[in-house]
């Protein structure tokens, strides 16, 4: 006796009328039928009686429906302790990511991610993309939010939407400041932050064509943060996302962005085949479940 066939038969009981029950139930009029002719020849009883308006219960129909509300009950119950379980779910996720716009993203997923599993904490690690995805090798990090390009063969990911904008960053009483935008030729000759990232730094390189090469680049660095510490002192111009740079104090550095634009985008990515903690999968669910239904 399956627990689906017991809801169909307290459907019934509740509607006094097969076709009524079939439009609750959302399937055919001859599907219910047969599934309550066979729950009958089951248990060898006859449990309703059916008249022309409307079906009644038999005595053996009346015993099935006391007791079959105690089972749904019970396994309603079951199921509800079962979620109340799940929800207590508990663990340390640990997020490398870069400084990036995205970050945004992340927040919110795991804003919502909270309501469900309050209990669970979360480790942030701020670095490149390389240096994220050997720490996900390692086992060391669960989830990356990466800068593209990045080499995904050995990871599950998912793309997110939001655009990072290359921009150059630089002192209010730089020369460049007083411009909208910065091209290649505004940069030539003069000393240069890039970042560490190679992928990245051939991004940048095809955006500057043959004058590349030429370039006067005084300092490379995995992290804007510290690369604006330098711009701040007059050490140079720093290429960068804008990722972290509205939260800088603008007093000091301005950005201005690249020109033609050049956006990159970034994705969430984990370890393919990789065993996680209930708290991880959970939180990887999630991800994909989020953006399948386009949030957030």
């Amino acid at each position: 006796m399956e627990i689906r066939v017991l809801r169909y038969f307290l459907a019934v009981v509740r509607e006094e009328n097969i076709t009524k029950a079939a439009e609750v139930l959302h399937v055919t009029q001859p599907t219910l039928s047969r599934q309550l002719a066979q729950l009958e020849e089951e248990i060898g009883v006859k449990l309703f009686d059916r008249g022309a308006r409307k079906i009644t219960l038999t005595n053996a129909g009346v015993l099935l429906r006391r007791r079959a509300e105690e089972i749904l009950r019970l396994v309603d119950k079951t199921q509800e302790e079962l979620d109340a379980q799940e929800e207590q779910i508990e663990g340390e996720i640990t997020v490398g990511c870069g400084e990036l716009a995205s970050v945004q993203l992340l927040a919110r997923f795991i804003a919502t991610f909270q309501q469900s599993y309050p209990a669970v904490t979360y480790d942030i690690l701020t670095e490149t993309a390389d240096v994220v995805k050997e720490q996900m090798d390692k086992g060391l990090v669960d989830v990356g939010l990466l800068l593209e390009p990045v080499d995904m063969e050995k990871y599950d990911f998912v793309r997110l939407s939001m655009k990072e904008r290359w921009v150059v960053l630089m002192r209010q009483d730089a020369p460049l400041a007083g411009q909208a935008a910065v091209t290649p030729q505004d940069l030539a000759g003069v000393p240069l932050i890039l970042p560490r990232r190679l992928t990245v730094q051939s991004e940048l390189a095809s955006w500057f064509g043959d004058a590349f090469r030429k370039l006067n680049v005084r300092f490379t660095s995995n992290l804007s943060s510290n690369a604006a510490v330098m711009v701040d002192q007059g050490l140079g111009y720093c290429i960068c996302v804008e990722g972290f740079l509205p939260f800088w104090d603008n007093r000091r550095l301005v950005y201005r962005p690249l020109a033609p634009e050049l956006t990159a985008t970034s994705v969430l990515a984990w370890k393919r085949n990789q065993p996680f903690s209930p708290a991880v999968a959970k939180f990887i669910q999630h991800l994909q479940y989020t953006l399948r239904m386009g949030r957030p």
